[in-house]
């Protein structure tokens, strides 16, 4: 009997063990920190032997095959062991694949995938197709695959998870942009990144299809040096393609296959240059498979976003709360910035990640009127704006930041959480920053 090694005990973790009994392998899952207590009574249920605070290597080394959480870095010393043991460490996308044989859409990018993976999910469903959505978002990949039996995957996948394949490969990848993010994972080389990031086509042949941003240049010129096999469809919101999707008198042009269809943008219910980005991308992706452009129309003009991303939580005296939670970087607050049309109030700040904030420069001294710090350490926002914006306060807690916010705000104007930063210094991650931002509103 193989023996399989779990290395995390979170949803990913679980969902590969779960499979991994289910598919004969005898399992064993070990966590540096603590199991959730949901998540220990699953193991208990399947009968899979787990450690919590620890990792015993006697119990480890002796694997034929280790599924390590995307969390975990390859540096540290029990993964550089199993390599140099010989051991095949991989992620749990790699180890799921092998045991479906339904077609894999998967998406990366560094920006812009959560909202695209679950609007491709959203217009397989309403073309009726035998769809799961999973990877990043929701489930695991590898319990779905224990579980269920779908026609069709769609996967929002992280750097980190495609630097754990061998042979896996989407039949559709899509790639949304490329920003430096994580640089601390990737020893602070951008083109490590990068290339993690293109690793969603290693794998592809002539059959399979890339779907990418050909407004990216960082996108575009890897490609010119490192060509791929698959069936390239670009999307630009600048120029025309002579395949692929397009913007040409305000409707999106997607061409594929010898025939075009178009949809008008004010069908979008989704604002902002991004996000019209996503529209292409996800629309690309269903007429590949065949959905009828009725059904794709249809979709987009009723999807509602992914939580904690430009959601609109409240109006109160006329001012719109905008919770955008999920921008962890950057180049997301970029893009929030950027679909904002009245007067912003922005708070931001938390655990930065190496950030250039001069990038956003521009709109904040277009659209920002006054700025929120809401971090243990606003120093460097304090230093790049100070001079910039006629108001700004710091605070140290989201209650206090909501109520300076209210103070501050007129009437027209936009009240926006867009962090720019990880959230790990006063939260617990971004979702419970933003569900703090929607109830400190709701309790006006």
């Amino acid at each position: 009997m193989k023996r399989l090694v779990v290395l995390g005990g979170g949803e990913s973790g679980v969902g590969t063990a779960i499979l991994g009994k289910k598919k004969g392998y005898e399992v064993f899952v070990s966590d540096k920190g603590k199991i959730k207590e949901k998540y220990k009574k699953v193991l208990e249920h399947f009968e899979i032997d787990w450690e919590e605070g620890q990792h015993t290597e006697s119990k480890i080394l002796n694997a034929d095959v280790v599924m390590k959480s995307p969390g975990i870095p390859d540096t540290v010393p029990l993964v550089v062991a199993l390599n140099q043991n010989g051991v095949s460490v991989i992620s749990e996308i790699e180890f799921a694949a092998k045991y479906t044989n339904a077609v894999i859409i998967g998406i990366t990018g560094s920006n812009g995938k959560t909202t695209t993976t679950m609007l491709i999910n959203h217009i397989l469903k309403k073309g009726d197709f035998n769809v799961g959505m999973a990877g990043n978002i929701g489930d695991s990949f590898a319990k779905m695959v224990a579980d269920s039996d779908f026609d069709f995957y769609v996967l929002e996948i992280s750097s980190f998870q495609l630097d754990g394949i061998v042979a896996f490969k989407p039949h559709i990848a899509v790639l949304t942009n490329i920003t430096p993010d994580h640089l601390d994972r990737y020893d602070h080389k951008f083109e490590n990144y990068i290339a993690s990031k293109f690793s969603i086509a290693k794998n592809q042949t002539n059959d399979d299809y890339l779907i990418y941003n050909a407004d990216d240049e960082v996108i575009v010129d890897w490609l010119k040096k490192n060509p791929v096999q698959s069936k390239l469809l670009p999307f630009s919101i600048h120029k025309e393609l002579d395949e692929g999707a397009y913007l040409k008198n305000d409707k999106i042009r997607i061409h594929t296959q010898n025939n075009t269809i178009e949809i008008m943008t004010d069908a979008l219910v989704l604002e902002g240059k991004h996000n019209l980005k996503n529209t292409m991308a996800a629309s690309t992706v269903a007429k590949l498979i065949g959905i009828r452009k009725q059904t794709i129309r249809d979709s987009i003009m009723n999807f509602q976003g992914a939580p904690h991303r430009l959601e609109k939580v409240l109006k109160i005296n006329n001012v719109q709360y905008i919770n955008d939670s999920k921008a962890t970087n950057v180049n997301a607050t970029y893009y929030a910035l950027d679909s904002m049309s009245a007067p912003t109030v922005w708070i931001v700040g938390g655990v930065d990640k190496g950030n250039d904030y001069r990038e956003l420069m521009p709109l904040v001294r277009e659209k920002v009127k006054a700025i929120i710090c809401l971090g243990t350490d606003n120093s460097k926002i304090k230093e790049v704006f100070g001079n910039v914006v006629d108001l700004m306060v710091e605070t140290f807690a989201m209650e206090e930041a909501i109520k300076v916010a209210y103070k501050i705000a007129q009437r027209g104007d936009v009240v926006l959480l867009s962090p720019a930063c990880a959230s790990f210094d006063l939260f617990d991650n971004y979702e419970d920053r933003g569900n703090q931002f929607k109830e400190n509103i709701k309790n006006l």
